[in-house]
């Protein structure tokens, strides 16, 4: 019963709810055939930056790093700082999309995602009557 519950609450943004924001923050736009999400993502390289489809209305992005900063003397540390850093965001698409005509660029540190909307079939389909 508490896993009922938790899924009705699994594809909510908490943006919506005025909850805080996890991860980083998506401009979604409808472009009327295809929805266009903008995502600042500063200092990542191409290379740390996945984006998949989950379903037919889920855009996840994830973008992970490494840093390391060093600064020695003649061999002998005199700091070394590392850190890793992960985001991860997932957004509940208003349309189903298609994998088609799917795009993601990044430059600049904003990462840009064209997805294409699904349209259903103008005639449909039939349906046999046995």
């Amino acid at each position: 019963m508490f896993d009922r519950l938790s899924e009705q609450f699994s594809n909510v943004d908490p943006v919506e709810f005025g909850g805080r924001l996890s991860g980083p923050a998506v401009d979604l736009r409808d472009e009327g055939d295809d929805l266009v999400a903008v995502v600042d993502l500063p200092g990542y390289d191409t290379e740390d930056i996945d984006v998949t489809l989950p379903d037919e209305r889920t855009l996840r992005i994830t973008a992970e790093r490494e840093r390391e900063v060093e600064a020695h003397e003649e061999g002998v540390y005199v700091r070394s700082e590392r850190s890793h850093e992960a985001v991860e965001r997932s957004i509940r698409l208003p349309d189903p999309i298609t994998e088609d005509g799917t795009s993601a660029a990044y430059e600049n540190g904003v990462l840009t995602v064209t997805l294409r909307k699904q349209h259903p079939d103008d005639e449909g389909r039939s349906i046999p009557v046995e």
